[in-house]
């Protein structure tokens, strides 16, 4: 078994488990005294603790705090750059021991936590109803964006529910119902759609016909077979200097990969077509007729290309029926056809629709009160309608919005026990797919097949290979390593545009769902000696014969750009808009990586790294400057650990492009710095 599956499994065992403990050995004991006690001590207590105040022989009482200590000794930091250390092998054999201990104490002390009450955020909620209903939705409409901690927005505790949040939630409910249903009392709507900012339209863009530039490329659902009006906005320079490239190129426009409009250029580009209801892929593009090169002017090389802007749909307009669609297959299992079969068939759809949403068995009171909604939108309207008015409710119950888990009946305050078939399906689904457990998955938990390991991985193997576990990559990986924040990140660089940053991310996130679908090491997201690159970013590398904007697997040849320490996503979103960051890259992989974020620097000691250097004397680099900074002995506490690691990126700069030199200097990346050498006096242990 790989890394990284053998991890997973460690995971979910941990969502559900118990885990003996062992004195930490005399000899390492002795060591942590010898080389701790000078800072961790009742004087100082730097850290909030005194070495002579743990006991050795029973690491339960403090397994927090060991914990912590564990990972500054694995990672470096302790004893800080500046003081005595012991040799490298016996950190090593402490932190191994003491790891050995810590695991031993959660077997024997089983602390899973507090169960807090998990409400799903707007991207699992999304999920669920695509998987509930075959119905994408754009949970950003329907939903207000969720709080985040430690960078991510699915932790329980963060996740609170307002009455306006409330509101939203059966609003959204009521929507979601009539869309699936099909609803041919809808009124006709506008929706708008936008390219996405900063990204060039003057080349071809991935998912789009070959032979075509620019537009964009939506996912829409059309709530009946009727006619819908498009309208399409032009976009581009309107200087009266400049060329517009494009002005003659026609607009494309396709639904499912079949064109079904060609509008010339200087033609209206508003039209109304008939579309059935359902899911359809929208594309809207120019065709690829005119190069820049074609332009004759003076200003050529300067020309910009007139783009698709985005469009707008309104409708239904002139509805015809409410279609054949995939959510009203998956809802209408049967389908009455006389009057006396409607309230089984009913009850039939309702027991199935609440089983799925609310993940287990649903109590026959529950299954009565979904029944009364199915009555009175029956007696408004008609059979369809009352399945209507009981999905709603589905939807907007308390069981499908939150992660109930239902405890022993005999629990006693503070006991730890086993989680239920269904509660372990829940929690593997949201891990592994940000959604609800599939028919599958539930047949295994109320079968008590996750309770064994081989049936566990079986499910866990079976969940890994489905396109839905694409949500490790959209979500955790994204949130993990911090890619959702390059949308707000605005580089000066020239060489910077939304194309790159789209390419950027795109490498990042492909590495990481190779190394989940090939069930690789998780080591290889660090050496990974292959990545995946469009013509954009392959530019940007200095990677040869790469055209085009798909996303392909190339050799990495230059050793320091293995992994992802050498995407260009990473050392981007760690830089200043203007330059590069040593202690944001530092920082980035103590947090990130090595789960061992530094100390926040004590007050007073801020230092201006893009100060102008005094008159008369030459710009000292980032790394002089940053060894300025760590003749504090305070400073160099932490920034000791830190900054190496920043320093050995420094080839790369702020937009992860490789540099051998910058401002004229050459750079130097060696790690040493000097700082391990140098006779420093010894860091200040602050109270704290």
């Amino acid at each position: 078994m790989s890394t990284l599956r053998f991890s997973l499994l460690v995971v979910v065992g941990l969502l559900a488990a118990n885990a003996s403990a062992q004195e930490l050995g005399t000899g390492h004991w002795n060591t942590l005294k010898q080389y701790c006690s000078k800072c961790h001590n009742t004087d100082d207590f730097s850290g909030g603790f005194a070495i002579d105040q743990l006991n050795p022989g029973d690491l339960h009482p403090d397994a927090q705090l060991w914990e912590k200590v564990a990972r500054k000794l694995r990672s470096g930091m302790m004893p800080p750059p500046g003081q005595k250390r012991p040799p490298v092998a016996d950190i090593t054999r402490v932190a191994r021991s003491l790891e050995t201990a810590l695991d031993r104490v959660a077997i024997r002390h089983p602390n899973p936590g507090a169960v807090l009450l998990h409400r799903m955020n707007r991207s699992e909620y999304a999920n669920a109803v695509r998987d509930l209903l075959a119905l994408p939705v754009d949970a950003g409409q329907l939903l207000p964006a969720d709080d985040s901690v430690s960078g991510f927005d699915n932790i329980a505790s963060a996740l609170m529910l307002s009455p306006a949040l409330l509101q939203s939630y059966i609003t959204a409910a009521s929507r979601i119902s009539r869309l699936a249903v099909g609803d041919l009392g809808s009124s006709p709507v506008m929706t708008r759609f936008q390219a996405p900012a900063g990204v060039s339209q003057s080349v071809h863009v991935d998912g789009l016909p070959l032979g075509t530039r620019g537009g964009l490329k939506v996912q829409h659902v059309f709530p009946l077979d009727a006619e819908y009006e498009f309208t399409i906005r032009r976009s581009g320079p309107n200087n009266f200097v400049l060329p517009q490239v494009g002005t003659r190129d026609p607009i494309e426009v396709a639904i499912d990969g079949v064109r079904v409009a060609l509008i010339e250029a200087g033609k209206p580009t508003r039209l109304r077509l008939p579309v059935k209801a359902g899911s359809h892929t929208v594309q809207v593009t120019f065709l690829h007729t005119t190069a820049e090169q074609e332009v004759n002017d003076l200003f050529a090389v300067h020309a910009q290309s007139v783009n698709v802007g985005g469009f707008d749909l309104q409708g239904p307009l002139n509805p015809q029926g409410v279609g054949d669609t995939e959510s009203r297959r998956r809802i209408f299992v049967c389908y009455p056809k006389e009057p006396s079969e409607q309230a089984g068939c009913a009850r039939r759809i309702i027991t199935r629709l609440a089983t799925r949403a609310w993940r287990g068995p649903v109590p026959d009171e529950a299954i009565k009160e979904l029944e009364g909604f199915y009555r009175q939108g029956a007696e408004l309207r008609d059979f369809d309608t009352g399945v209507q008015y009981a999905l709603a409710r589905i939807l907007s119950d308390p069981r499908f919005i939150y992660r109930f888990e239902q405890e022993p009946e005999s629990i006693k305050v503070g006991d730890s026990y086993a989680l239920g078939g269904h509660e372990l399906a829940s929690r593997l689904s949201f891990f592994l797919w940000s959604s609800i457990p599939d028919e599958e998955l539930l047949r295994a938990a109320g079968a008590g097949e996750l309770t064994h390991a081989r049936k566990l991985e079986q499910q866990i193997d079976r969940m890994l290979a489905d396109p839905r576990a694409d949500a490790l990559v959209q979500n955790f990986a994204q949130q993990w390593l911090g890619l959702r924040q390059l949308a707000t990140i605005n580089p000066t660089s020239t060489d910077y545009d939304g194309t790159l940053r789209e390419s950027m991310q795109r490498e990042t996130e492909l590495l990481f769902a190779s190394i989940l679908r090939e069930d690789r090491s998780v080591l290889d997201l660090l050496d990974a000696d292959y990545t995946f690159v469009d013509e954009r970013l392959a530019r940007h590398y200095g990677i040869a014969r790469v055209q085009g904007s798909r996303f392909r697997r190339v050799p990495v040849t230059n050793a320091d750009r293995r992994g992802i320490l050498g995407h260009a996503s990473v050392l981007t979103l760690t830089s200043a808009p203007n330059r590069t960051s040593v202690v944001k890259r530092g920082q980035w992989v103590l947090e990130n990586l090595l789960g061992t974020p530094p100390s926040p620097p004590p007050p007073g000691v801020e230092v201006n790294l893009d100060q102008p250097p005094a008159p008369g004397t030459a710009p000292a680099t980032l790394r002089q400057r940053m060894e300025q900074h760590r003749t504090n002995p305070s400073c160099n506490a932490c920034h000791g650990v830190i900054d190496p690691i920043g320093i050995a990126l420094e080839n790369f700069d702020a937009i992860g492009k490789w540099r051998d030199a910058t401002a004229g200097q050459t750079v130097d990346a060696s790690t040493h710095s000097g700082m391990e050498r140098r006779s420093m006096a010894p860091p200040v242990c602050a109270r704290r």
